[in-house]
């Protein structure tokens, strides 16, 4: 797999060359510094960490669900080697306690876990980490070999491991980096996930803002669901289709809202309520209008028809209700939708399989 890159010149498309890093290592520190140029929501809580076998991971992260993930740099290695050396350190994640994941953590960011956790996802740290793991292979150059393995791993036996490649071209002035993946990587989680939970009920969980930027009575009143701040967020509303049913959860309070989805995501530009704009309506959360012409930073909308809904003050929970940090993600707890079928109504999907 190869990537390319072009730049838009007055005479067409212009080729850019293909260039190289100096040294590998500095795409270790891009990542540690910054893992969203993969797309990855995450929080980097250890580099170069020892495993009892005397290996040693590039990068353990851990992302809004308390779950790790192993990104390894294929750097020189074969592709026998590298599988097999992110399958090794995997069977050492697997082993980690939650109380050895903070310890982790502890060494490379010098403050405790949940603070950090707290300040990067805007949530509390969950009780329980490492309750999954997934696996990342880095490459600069993408074989034929690396690809086989990777996907056989993935497809056949619903293995969480992927690879995430990137390209280096110059434009004459100075370098440039574009990233891509071998699999999608949601479908790539959904299908380890399948495997030990329970199966999915073919109804959505979503998460609802309260502030700032977009508000949940606007959401009550105007029958949209939002999300923005960057497309790894706003991109999950890519996962919702007309006709999906979805359960609304608000981290503060508990369930607020049942609904139907009615339009597919677009940019808050383009969201219209009775033939006109969304931001010509009185809205009590007027941020919502934030970097609207930013299509990476902006607001993206989808339509939903609120068959019934509580303001937050009134959210419905109840002890160890489901609950989770994504975006959107498919609802599977039993207990949760018995609960939510009473307080908001139940659904019965048509045409989704588990």
């Amino acid at each position: 797999m190869s990537a390319s890159l072009f730049r838009v010149g007055g005479s067409g498309l212009e080729p850019l060359n293909k260039s190289s890093l100096v040294k590998e290592e500095q795409l270790e520190d891009w990542l540690d510094a910054n893992p969203l140029m993969l797309g990855l929501d995450v929080l980097i809580i250890g580099r170069q960490v020892i495993t009892e076998h005397g290996g040693r991971i590039d990068i353990l992260a851990i992302d809004r669900a308390g779950d790790l993930v192993i990104l390894e740099l294929k750097r020189d290695k074969t592709p026998r080697e590298i599988v097999a050396q992110i399958l090794d350190y995997a069977s050492w994640v697997v082993t980690l306690t939650t109380p050895q994941v903070h310890d982790i953590a502890l060494k490379k960011l010098g403050r405790r876990l949940e603070d950090v956790f707290l300040e990067r996802f805007e949530t509390a740290l969950p009780d329980v980490l490492n309750a999954n793991h997934s696996m990342i292979v880095v490459a600069s150059e993408f074989d034929a070999s690396s690809k086989r393995i990777v996907e056989y791993l993935a497809e056949h036996h619903d293995i969480n491991i992927n690879t995430a490649f990137f390209s280096i071209f110059d434009d004459g002035q100075g370098q440039l980096l574009a990233t891509d993946w071998l699999l999608d990587q949601q479908e790539v989680a959904e299908r380890s996930e399948s495997k030990t939970k329970s199966p999915w009920s073919g109804i959505w969980y979503a998460n609802v803002g309260e502030g700032p930027n977009r508000s949940w009575e606007d959401m009550r009143t105007y029958g949209f669901l939002a999300s923005g701040g960057g497309r790894v967020y706003s991109k999950k509303l890519e996962q919702l289709n007309v006709g999906d049913h979805l359960y609304a959860y608000q981290k503060q309070a508990g369930y607020v809202g049942h609904g139907v989805v009615t339009s597919a995501v677009v940019p808050v530009t383009e969201f219209q309520v009775d033939g006109s704009s969304i931001l010509s309506k009185p809205l009590k959360e007027p941020h919502l209008a934030h970097d609207k012409d930013d299509p990476e930073l902006g607001e993206y909308l989808v339509g939903v028809n609120w068959l019934k809904t509580v303001p937050i003050a009134e959210g419905k929970t109840f002890p160890k209700a489901f609950a989770n940090q994504n975006i959107v993600c498919k609802l599977r707890d039993p207990a949760t939708i018995e609960f939510l079928g009473r307080e908001f109504g139940p659904v019965r999907p048509q045409g989704r399989k588990p």
